[in-house]
């Protein structure tokens, strides 16, 4: 597609600094998913929190139905607690973005990640253990909102789709240092070593804040604030050139538009934005029931559920999930060359094939009653195998575009709520998976895998069918790609109709 506006400038060091810096917000989000699932395996853990579920999955025999020996809403709740708050803060940190800027929200969700991680690392008891992960989800769902904005404004367009996977990497990499901390802290303190998993978290989340400090705002939020100088002497420092003035004075533009909108979630209600609401709601919704996540926060129990032992699930969980970092960069040097449709696409197929091989696999071995028998090695290797390359479609596709896409397509008068509902519909459905993926295994059984493999049908059939490629378009251009859009160039025309007969009605 060929646009008008080619902004001159390069990919600065203080771009890709900056970019990295907010990014690594996403090692927190990361350590979380990662750490909590790890830790509801230890067995110390639940004796202490969860004697039922422990007294449950000790008396279970190799004989007994397997598939329900963790089947505990109240374990489940430890997990998901955390997304119903990110919802809440998800939704208020659109106001604190418009009004404050996107680096005091990565700020405020930083510190209550600090302090949520503490509470449960210091834990006595189950309510100690609920309001930690609602601190978490209030930080969690403050750096969500901001940091996939503020990288995309801070990015040169032609650079934009690589630094905004940088989130997506860092919460890869979270993961999968939480697995390794899960797998090694088991074996230590005499089994509180769960202490350490849970209370590290605030490490991370300390360096973030640190970081947020140093972190310049981004042009268009200083311009939508009013800052207008202060803006284009930054719009300079990150383009490397003083010829910012068609990028500066579409930020003005759209600013201009940002003033005229005083009610933004009545305005994404309108016709016009259509487009963009609709992707808002459902690449978070299918970028949760692509059924990652269940292997994220529950592979250690999914694979004591298959038959591996306490350790050898930590570890099995950690070898999944060094695939994902691997994935995610590989993802990153490809993004903007290839497109997005084009890995949204493949990664479908790829989870797709996964699935199908996993229902056989579980489906043969466990049956209906979750009755295995002695499980062989190679049986093992080939779960653990699969499961890599369905983790390794996801990283590529679905979980860095999941982010990215939406923070793209925003037009800034409507930008901080549209993220904030990105954000709201993506800790719902992770609650929704997170709270009730024990029941669904143990009522649904193999046919879990089946459930997931007709999302993954329906978001690829959509993807292809609706999402335009919006790889390099500079974000004050992107209006114009739904424009040629077969189908959304029709809210278009008829929202540019009903504008013009109200003119012509005036006159």
């Amino acid at each position: 597609m060929e646009i008008p506006n080619k902004y001159p400038g390069k990919l600065t060091f203080r771009v890709v600094i900056a970019c990295v810096m907010a990014a690594s917000g996403g090692l927190i989000f990361g350590y979380d998913h990662g750490v909590s699932g790890g830790v509801t395996s230890m067995d110390s853990f639940l004796q202490q929190f969860f004697p039922s579920v422990y007294e449950k999955e000790s008396n279970t025999k190799p004989s007994s139905n397997q598939y329900c020996k963790f089947n505990s809403q109240i374990l489940t709740l430890f997990t998901s607690s955390l997304y119903l708050s990110a919802l809440i803060s998800g939704l208020g940190a659109s106001n604190i973005t418009r009004m404050l800027g996107r680096r005091a929200t990565m700020i405020i969700g930083g510190i209550l990640f600090v302090a949520g991680a503490l509470f449960n690392g210091l834990a006595t008891a189950v309510w100690m253990l609920i309001v930690g992960r609602l601190l978490l989800g209030f930080g969690i769902g403050c750096a969500n909102q901001s940091v996939p904005i503020y990288v995309s404004e801070m990015a040169p367009y032609k650079y934009r789709g690589a630094l905004n996977m940088c989130f997506q990497l860092s919460i890869t990499i979270g993961i999968f240092v939480a697995n390794l901390f899960n797998y090694y802290f088991a074996k230590i303190l005499n089994g509180q070593g769960w202490r350490l998993s849970l209370g590290l978290g605030a490490v991370p989340a300390f360096i973030f804040v640190i970081g947020s400090f140093c972190l310049p705002d981004s042009p268009s939020s200083l311009v939508s604030r009013g800052c207008h100088e202060e803006a284009r002497k930054e719009l300079v420092k990150i383009r490397g050139t003083t010829e910012v003035d068609a990028e500066f004075n579409d930020i003005l533009a759209a600013s201009e538009a940002l003033e005229k909108v005083k009610h933004p979630w009545r305005t994404l209600l309108e016709r016009k934005y259509r487009p963009q609401l609709v992707f808002a709601i459902c690449i978070p919704f299918f970028q949760q029931f692509t059924g990652l996540n269940v292997i994220t926060f529950y592979a250690p129990i999914l694979f004591r559920t298959i038959g591996f032992g306490s350790t050898a699930a930590l570890m099995s969980a950690v070898i999944i999930g060094s695939c994902k970092p691997v994935s995610t960069f590989i993802s990153i040097l490809v993004v903007d060359k290839f497109g997005r449709r084009t890995l949204f696409l493949e990664g479908g197929a790829q989870m797709l094939i996964c699935q199908i091989v996993m229902t056989i696999a579980i489906a043969v071995t466990f049956g209906t009653n979750g009755n295995p028998g002695t499980l062989p090695t190679w049986y093992a290797v080939v779960v653990v195998g699969v499961i890599c390359v369905y983790v390794a479609g996801f990283a590529w596709s679905w979980g860095p575009l999941g982010w990215l896409v939406p923070s793209e397509i925003f037009p800034l008068e409507i930008r901080p709520a549209a993220q904030s509902i990105t954000v709201a519909v993506n800790m719902i459905s992770t609650f929704f998976i997170a709270q009730f993926f024990t029941s669904m295994l143990c009522h649904m059984k193999f046919g879990l895998f089946i459930f997931f493999g007709c999302f993954v049908i329906i978001m690829t059939t959509f993807i292809y069918k609706f999402l335009p490629e919006t790889k390099g378009i500079p974000l004050e251009e992107m209006t114009k790609v739904w424009e040629k859009h077969p189908f959304w160039s029709k809210f278009l025309e008829s929202e540019n109709k009903i504008q013009t007969d109200r003119v012509d009605s005036k006159c």
